[in-house]
Order: structure tokens, then sequence, then C-alpha cells
């Protein structure tokens, strides 16, 4: 059995679904498994590192979660789940298909249909590798052809800040930053439209750190699209601030400057308001000082990413949610949305399209929510009373923000 279902997960295998989970599992095995809650389980080949590999995909409740095998492990876990706690079991190998059940003694038989059609298979079209033409499938490791900087281009920047070798292979202990910089650049390449033309663009960075992404949004903007750009990255770090500047120096990109500074009193030195503000991760309230500077500049585009939002933790009380508010942790994480939600509204109420999306997968960070801002071509002005207001008094809330912005 075993051999057979090896032969369906060597070359020209497309993917494999287990669904339909059963009742009355023995938990032990299910744990043994890793399958305790698991809705639905897929399996499909991946290339990593040059080596062939199977990505298996639980889902569990609302998240999924992925784990790499080799062909004896995959096949054993296909194997194993056929009739226990999965009822169907299926793989496709190109046009065939096999399916595993197993007896109520817990005899596992496999059944072939050969030449199968896409149709025969109950799954969406995200779940094939290609759901029209049964050729091999893309295998290659978290689509990295799609991102904007390719593994194996060596970036003088990624290398010197330790992403990269001088090869241009991604170390692997840095590879979820790796992924990091290019979901945010995707970020910076889809609000690209809204940036001026036909003059330099100011772009202001709250808080950058040691400016990975700083430094990814310069390669792209200047080296890869062409823009006359100009960036200021701030940071309260002395320290970093003067690694950063002597990395933008060897790097040769002279319109990339770093400033020692706090966000509540920065002004720019020519006076020119920026076009695009950017904060990453400024703590709490630190965030709200960078909004209210760029809703007041009159920002073109904004990009945040909140950090350690305790403000309003302190100050929500609500007897009807109080199955929230008695418990510490979800009092925490429920005060932390709210707050991202509020500031989400205050900036529509600004005049700004906003939209609050994943930065990257809870799997890597939980500072994983990033607000993006793009101001509208029309701005209304702003309402005798915002909706966010019934929100705030409803949560005995007083958010920073509100008063920078409204409480003038």
């Amino acid at each position: 059995m075993l051999d057979l279902i090896k032969k369906y997960l060597s070359e020209g295998f497309i993917y494999a679904v287990a669904s339909s989970p059963l009742k009355n599992t023995d938990e032990g095995a299910l744990d043994a498994l890793k399958l305790k809650d698991c809705s639905k389980l897929k399996i499909k080949p991946v290339i990593l590192r040059k080596e062939r590999l199977f990505q298996v995909t639980r889902t569990i409740g609302p998240k999924e979660f992925h784990e790499n095998l080799d062909l004896d492990a995959a096949a054993k876990l296909l194997y194993s789940i056929a009739g226990h706690p999965f009822k169907n079991v299926e793989a496709v190998n190109g046009g065939d298909k096999l399916s595993l059940m197993a007896n109520k003694k817990g005899d596992v038989t496999a059944r072939e249909h050969k030449g199968s059609q896409k149709n025969t298979v109950n799954t969406s079209a995200k779940e094939t590798a290609d759901p029209i033409n049964w050729s091999a499938p893309d295998m290659s490791h978290n689509k990295i052809k799609q991102y904007l900087l390719k593994e194996g281009e060596p970036l003088p920047f990624l290398v010197e800040l330790g992403v990269m070798t001088k090869e241009g292979k991604v170390v692997a202990s840095k590879y979820d930053k790796f992924k990091q910089i290019n979901r945010y650049l995707e970020f910076i390449d889809d609000i690209i439209p809204a940036l001026p033309k036909g003059r330099t663009v100011n772009i202001v960075d709250f808080g950058c750190g040691k400016s990975y992404l700083t430094f990814a949004m310069y390669h792209l903007l200047v080296s890869v699209k062409g823009f006359d750009v100009r960036i200021t990255g701030l940071d309260l770090k002395k320290d970093v601030i003067e690694n950063c500047n002597a990395l933008a120096a060897k790097c040769g990109y002279d319109r990339l400057t770093f400033l020692h500074g706090d966000i509540a009193r920065y002004e720019s030195e020519d006076g020119k308001h920026p076009d695009m503000v950017v904060t990453l991760h400024a703590c709490d309230t630190a965030t709200d000082y960078a909004l209210e500077k760029a809703v007041k500049w009159g920002a073109s585009v904004i990009l945040c990413v909140p950090c350690c939002q305790h403000e309003l933790n302190k100050q929500i009380e609500c007897d009807i949610l109080s199955p929230i508010m008695k418990y510490g942790l979800l009092k925490e994480r429920f005060a932390a949305l709210l707050t991202d939600g509020l500031r989400a509204e205050m900036l529509e109420e600004c005049g700004y399209k906003t939209q609050v999306l994943e930065f990257i997968d809870m799997e890597h960070t939980p500072k994983n929510i990033l607000i993006r801002a793009v101001k509208r071509k029309k701005n209304t002005g702003k309402a005798d009373s915002p909706a966010f207001k019934k929100t705030e008094e409803f949560m005995h809330a007083t958010p920073t923000l509100e008063k920078l912005l409204f409480n003038e």
C-alpha cells in the first residue's frame, strides 16, 4: 500500500486532500498526527533548497499550519489518516486519482481512477496546482518567483544587513525577514500611482530602526522604478542612526538620510511636507503622533504598522462585553483591535481611503496589522459628529489620535 501511495507522490504529483473528518476518533492518535480539531488536510509538492519535499497544510479552526515532509513521511501520513480521522483521502497525479478508504476494522483499501478529469475531485481551484492543464505543478516554495526582490540576486544592503550572502542566497535564519521585506514592497508597489509625478517625492519613515524596510523601499522606488525620491528615516537610537547613514553611504544611496529625533518634535529641514509617511512599530501613542503629522501635512500616502497599543486598555469599560473585559489577555487584544479600528476610521474622516491589511502571517509575528491610507482626490471635510464617536462613547474611550486631530 505504501508503495502505491509513493507512486502517486512521485513525479507528476499535483496534490492530495483529506476532508470530512469523522467523529469519535481516538484523541491520542489525533495528537500524534497533529490533527486535533483539524477540518481539512492538504499536501502539495514544493522545492526547498533544491530538495523535493511535501508541504502539509492542516486547517484548524480559522488558521492554517504548515509542515514540510519527505516522501516517506508524507506517504505514511496519507496512509495513517485514511478512515481515521478522515473519511475521504484522495491523491491526484496527472489525470489519475487515488482514493484511500478504511473499513470498520481499520484496514485501508485503495481505489485508482485512471484518466480522471479535474471535476471528479470535490475541491476548489486554489487547491490544484493547475486546474485546467494536468502538467507538472509549480513547486517553487513560498512563490519566490513572484517576489519583488529575487533570491539569487544579491543586493548590497541585504548583504550588509545579514539577510543575504554575497552570492544572493537568503540566510536561513533570515528567511522570514526576507518574506516580510517583500510583503512590504508589495504595499509600496500598490500605492505608487498615488505618489506625485514630475517632482521629487518626499518620504519620512518614523521609527525606522535598523531600516531593513527603509532601504528596500529606496531600492524599489529609485533603483527599480526610477523615481526622484528623498527619504528620511527617524529614530531615537543614535547608534542605529549612525549605522544606517554609514550603510546608505556605502550603498551609494545619496538621497537616503537618517536622523536622530522624536516623532512628535520632527519638522522637515527644508520645510517641505512629506508626500508619504511611514510609521512601523512606533510604540503605543507614538503611532498617533506620526498619524497626526501625516494628516496635517496632507500626505498623499500613509503606511502604519501599530505596536504596543496600551492606551485604551486602561480606559475601556463595558458591562455588555464583560466576557472579554474580565480576562486580561482578551481585553488587551480587544483594546489593540479597537485602537486600530478607530485609527482607521479617523483617517477616513480626514479624507483618506483606508484599508486594514495583514502585514505578515501571524505565524511569524503577532504585530501583523498594516493600516494603509491614500488621500482621496475630493475631501468632503470632517463631519460634525463622526461615526467613531458612538463607539468611543460606548467603550468609554478617548484615543490620543482623536485629541490630536479633532480637539482643536
